[in-house]
This record gives C-alpha cells, structure tokens and sequence, in this order.
C-alpha cells in the first residue's frame, strides 16, 4: 500500500518546528528516522495531515557529552552513530551493545535512538536500556520543557508520557559508576529480529559482595520490566551460583510474560530465568 496524502515541512529550528506541531487544527507527526512511521503510513495506520521532519535542525543532531557527565544524544542522532562512537562504547558500553541488536545495519543507519524510545515497542532494546542505565528524556513543546525519567517514561504498549505537540530533543544518560560491570542479552528466533526476552544488567561490587544492581527485561510485558525482586536478592551478598540461582527464581515468579505466535508465557519465563544467569555472570566479569 501507499500512505495518503500529506504535506511535508522540514523547518531548521526546533521553535519552528514546535510551532507547527502545536497547530491544534492539523493532524501532525514528527518524522526522523523514519523506521516505525513510514511502514505505519504505507499501511495507512497513521494518517497524518502533516509530517514536520526534523533532521535538519543542528542542535538535535549532537552527540556529545554535558558538563555534568551525561552523554546528550539529540533526537535527530542516527542509532548507527551511537554504536559506532568511540567515546559510547567505552563510557556507555550497554547502550552501544543494545543498539547493535536492533534489526540490521540499514536499519540502524537510519533509525534514531529517540524515535526507538518515544515509539516504544516493548520489546525493542532501547526502552530496556535506557531504564538500566537511569536515563531521562528532554520533552520540548512550545510552551517549554520538561525532564522526564527513562522508568516513568513508558506507558504501555507503545505509548509514552508524550503528547502529539512534543519533540523528545534529547536523551541524557548519566555516567556509569567506576567499577560497574555491565551485559546486554537477548534471545530471538533470527539475528534481527524483536526479542522474544531481552535483558540489560548492571552490577557493582565491594569486594565479593553485591552493592548495586539493576536488572531491566524487554519482550517480557507492556513496558521495560526493572525487576528490583531480583536485585535484591543479589545486594550485600558475595556473588555466586547461589545468589545467581536466588535471583532466577525471583524473576521468574515475579515476571508475568505474554505468549504469541513466537513464543509461550512459560517459556519466556523460563528463558528469562536461565538468561538472567549468564547475563548477570558476563556482567561480573566485566567489572572494571
């Protein structure tokens, strides 16, 4: 199929670009990548009067770090730049690797990190991401701004605490802790495709013992699923098979996971269980 008609604005300043999504009398969409709204307007799923394109305004197109530490990445930042910068993946080394699951490269070269984020497929990597990683997403619409963080931010099943006059112009991540080690798995029926179970885990230690966790699942409910039962099981303990087993267990009970065409409730139950333990022991083994 082909989209109905539109009209097509690619304004280079976000106060314009603002402007044109809070006209109350047109049906409006942001356009980036482009990778979740255009097959969505070729099956006439969506049916805007207007799509303002925003790839063409210069301050969402960085990728740098603030002077608090965090890294900015602007709403217009392709997904495949993300992976691929140095300064990422040594920083923000679960963010670059989530990222390399997403679909394929041509996928990646022109989807953007913020439009994976603000579409909210739960089971895409990057919603799961950014809840371990404590990130918080600038909202911009004419009549100013708001910080919304990564755990609040996911609503349901691709809806997001985001209105039709606002642009996400940024995701901020906070750097990781000295000594975090990190680890991002997920299991899918082809490399590419949405995960059946997807998992992102950060640990630090005091020595042997456990001092911080966070263990956030994908494709396992309606939004990134941060299992803090888990966590718990694992803080102040020396880090082993039994606290691995201790934290399985808590998963599994407390994760009530959808079953369809690609796989059952109980076995991504299961597999959620089985994958928390080789994700937490990579994660371990990573610690800097």
């Amino acid at each position: 199929m082909k989209p109905g008609p539109f009209d097509y604005i690619a304004p280079t300043t976000l106060p314009e670009a603002l402007r044109l999504l809070g006209d109350p009398e047109r049906d409006t969409k942001v356009l980036a990548g482009g990778q979740s709204l255009i097959p969505m307007l070729n099956m006439r799923l969506a049916r805007p009067e207007l799509l303002v394109d925003i790839t063409r305004i210069a301050e969402l197109n960085r990728l740098d770090v603030g002077a608090d530490g965090a890294l900015r990445i602007g709403a217009a930042v392709r997904q495949s730049a993300v992976a691929a910068d140095p300064m990422v993946r040594a920083r923000w080394p679960l963010l670059a690797a989530a990222v390399e699951q997403i679909g394929h490269p041509q996928i990646r070269n022109r989807g953007t990190v913020c439009g994976s984020l603000v579409h909210h497929d739960p089971a895409a990597e990057l919603p799961a991401a950014a809840v371990a990683l404590d990130a918080r997403f600038t909202v911009a619409r004419a009549a100013g701004r708001r910080s919304i963080a990564a755990e609040e931010f996911f609503l349901s099943t691709f809806a997001t605490d985001v209105e039709p006059e606002d642009i996400v112009v940024e995701t901020l991540v906070p750097p990781l802790p000295a000594g975090t080690g990190w680890a991002f798995r997920e299991l899918a029926q082809r490399r590419g495709d949405f995960a059946a179970v997807g998992l992102a885990v950060l640990l630090r230690a005091d020595g042997v013992a456990v001092d911080s966790a966070r263990i956030v699942y994908c494709g396992v409910g309606s939004t990134p699923i941060r299992v803090r039962e888990a966590e718990g099981t694992l803080l102040g303990r020396e880090f082993g098979q039994a606290a691995m087993a201790d934290a399985a267990r808590a998963a599994s009970t407390v994760l009530d996971p959808p079953g369809d065409l690609h796989a059952s409730a109980q076995w991504r139950r299961e597999a959620a269980a089985v994958l928390l333990v080789r994700t937490l022991t990579e994660a371990w083994e990573r610690r800097a």
